[in-house]
């Protein structure tokens, strides 16, 4: 009894290969995260773009809903007075 050497079907190789998801794939998915990673520590060196955004602490500043506004208020009303 000897061995036979039967060399693999070319389709079986292949179609393991067609269903692996090419190598630049890894790549840009990597870079994807990198640069979220990047984004993200540069966002949270930063801060809030505007102290009222913060929501967390309470520095004493006003926002406009909280009713400490100077302004007057008016909509239309106000418009008489221009002219």
């Amino acid at each position: 009894m000897t061995a036979e050497y039967r060399p693999k079907s070319p389709k079986a190789g292949a179609s393991a290969r067609a269903l692996a998801p090419p190598p630049v794939l890894y790549g840009f998915l990597l870079l994807l995260a990198l640069m979220f990673a990047v984004s993200y520590a540069v966002g949270s060196a930063a801060g809030p773009v505007s102290p009222g955004m913060s929501g967390s602490s309470d520095s004493g500043v006003v926002s406009p809903g909280d009713g400490g506004g100077g302004g007057t208020g008016g909509g239309q009303d106000d418009m008489d007075e221009m002219g």
